[in-house]
């Protein structure tokens, strides 16, 4: 029997954090706080048990490429017995009643996308992961000439003009489905929370680039990089590969051992400014959407 309940308290959400582990171990978890801290209105958390044992667990919310998204997962001795359809459904179900028109969704193996396949989603792109492990002494960036690295850490002032100056304008330029969405608000607690270990470039006291990372409690031996972006007039010099690099060498000298990224099909120059700094390709994600309600 598969019976769906809603994640409300700390150890349901905590329960749910765990199946993510279990069925991502490669992607950074939000800890119990952040889930908390992240869920918008309309935001759901389920988890579902199968003859009473943990068998998966789901979310749907608003997509920062419009519409809904959602994520059912279901743990390796779960699968194959109903338990990813009825999260599926429930999920969708929830997200057609707020009124979305459209759910998305990413698949990181054959048989997830096979599956989303069956309910009528369809690729609309792909995201290739590359991770890098790090060594003891990393090099010191060294930026072109006229600018100025300076980290983020006690520089909420720089924060939100890296927003202005360089991330709305980075937003519009990814090659995602549709063009991303993100407040001020997001973009200061989702895309570069850790400011101690982000940096943002200055040219003559204008923000012209930044990168950062993202801290994983989970396995504080590993950091997934944040927004890495680059002002338009300023992309070409060398710049991206020198923002990167200081957040490489700052990884290095704070104990971290492996670093991971996520770009889209379509930013192939990023991915060369990755591999040049000896990041490798691991894991490739598939993009799909469908109507809702699901068929």
């Amino acid at each position: 029997m598969i019976e769906l309940r809603v994640a409300e308290s700390n150890a349901d959400l905590e329960l749910w954090r765990q199946v993510r582990l279990v069925v991502l171990p490669y992607e950074l978890c939000p800890t119990v706080d952040e889930l908390r801290n992240r869920a918008a209105p309309g935001t759901l958390y389920l988890l579902a048990e199968l003859d009473g044992e943990l068998g998966g667990a789901g979310l749907t919310g608003r997509s920062d490429i419009g519409g809904a998204f959602v994520a059912p997962r279901v743990l390796p001795e779960a699968r194959r017995r109903g338990v990813g359809t009825a999260l599926l459904r429930a999920l969708a179900d929830h997200a057609a009643a707020l009124g979305y028109e459209r759910a998305g969704a990413s698949c990181d193996d054959p048989g997830s996308f096979a599956f989303a396949r069956r309910f009528g989603f369809e690729e609309v792109g792909r995201q290739i992961e590359q991770v890098r492990a790090v060594g003891e002494h990393e090099p010191d960036a060294a930026p072109p000439p006229g600018v100025e690295l300076v980290s983020l850490a006690g520089r909420a002032d720089l924060l939100r003009r890296t927003y202005e100056e360089v991330a709305v304008e980075a937003f519009q330029d990814m090659p995602t489905p549709a063009a991303l969405q993100v407040s001020a608000e997001d973009w200061e607690r989702e895309w570069l929370p850790w400011p101690e270990a982000s940096y943002v470039a200055l040219a003559s006291g204008a923000i012209v680039g930044c990168a950062g990372l993202i801290r994983d409690d989970d396995q504080p031996e590993r950091a997934e990089h944040a927004l890495t972006a680059v002002r338009r007039d300023w992309r070409g010099r060398g710049l991206a590969k020198a923002l990167k690099q200081a957040t490489v060498a700052w990884a290095s000298a704070h104990g971290i051992r492996e670093l991971y990224t996520w770009t889209q099909t379509g930013n192939e120059g990023m991915q060369a400014v990755n591999r040049g700094l000896g990041y490798v390709d691991r894991t490739v994600s598939i993009t799909v959407r469908a109507p809702l309600p699901l068929r």
